[in-house]
């Protein structure tokens, strides 16, 4: 799932970097109004229908003209622009890193444990766990971006510098429930993943897996890890769109929605992400694959 190095010893770190993010930026710009959808559709707590969809989806510009309406699905782009290239550095730089570590230290207990062949497919999946658990450090960042995105009044006029200054460790609210829903998201991200590869497509070097079949991993892990991760990512989405000073507990978060909704609310937002999965990670993944490279000639 990760681009691998380059061979140039510390600048393939530099090229890594580079192609990742912008594979980041790309990214954002095509896909972030069907995140702001999603989280839009997660953060409704009223019934959906086709008569309430626009009003839910659009908000204030539900009635707009077309170009109106599409713009504003990009609320919120300048802190999603910050998340989203530090999450995809971090990820495509994490997850390696970590397989690596346990590759040096407890490839042993992996393999006697799984398999020679099961437990390096665990090893990519644990690495993708702990990858998944340190990315709460970016919390502060994905905070701003749900806010903007479903609930702007929040912000009453204030700058990022301002709002970091006055908030603190408001931002880190919802942190566990973060870590709760990336440890089994990312396990089931780069372990169905190498499954696929593995075991569908028989590629035992996943480094040398064709475009086509990295599609075809990318997909089928995506696919497990959103299913897997979509109930705590809507607790954890309800937690952080409320307004700054109203501090809602999770457990309040899950109590109110089985009493009003029902359990299959836990999964709303489900079915827009799922279809943007494919094309989603085929974009980013397929454009660092192709931008490391060409970065690497240079840095």
């Amino acid at each position: 799932m990760s681009p691998p190095m380059s061979g140039k010893g510390k600048d393939s770190g530099t090229a890594r970097v580079l192609g990742s993010g912008a594979s980041g930026v790309a990214e954002l710009l095509v896909f972030h109004p069907v995140d702001t959808v999603a989280k839009r559709l997660m953060s409704n707590k009223g019934k959906v229908s086709v008569s309430t969809l626009g009003q839910i989806i659009f908000r204030d510009q539900a009635t707009a003209p077309l170009g109106r309406r599409f713009l504003s699905l990009f609320p919120g782009l300048g802190y999603a622009a910050g998340y989203k290239v530090a999450q995809r550095i971090y990820k495509f730089g994490g997850q390696p890193w970590f397989s690596d570590l346990l590759g040096q230290h407890y490839k042993s207990q992996f393999t006697n444990t799984f398999g020679e062949r099961k437990g390096k497919m665990m090893m990519q999946a644990t690495a993708g766990s702990l990858t998944g658990i340190g990315e709460v450090v970016l919390l502060p960042l994905d905070a701003l971006k749900i806010k903007r995105q479903v609930n702007p009044e929040a912000f009453r006029g204030r700058g990022v510098m301002r709002i970091f200054m006055e908030e603190g460790t408001t931002l880190y609210r919802g942190w566990g429930w973060t870590m709760a829903r990336n440890a089994p998201g990312s396990f089931a991200l780069f372990g169905a993943s190498a499954f696929t590869k593995d075991y569908v497509l028989g590629v035992s070097d996943y480094s040398q897996a064709t475009w086509t079949q990295n599609f075809i991993a990318s997909v089928a892990g995506a696919v497990a890890s959103i299913t897997i991760a979509a109930p705590l990512d809507t607790v954890k989405t309800r937690i952080q769109n409320a307004n700054f000073e109203q501090k809602v507990p999770g457990t309040k978060v899950i109590k109110d929605l089985l009493r009003n909704e029902g359990p299959t609310a836990f999964f709303k937002g489900l079915t827009p992400k799922i279809l943007v999965v494919g094309p989603k990670l085929v974009f980013s993944y397929t454009l660092a694959q192709s931008l490391i490279p060409l970065f690497g000639k240079y840095v």
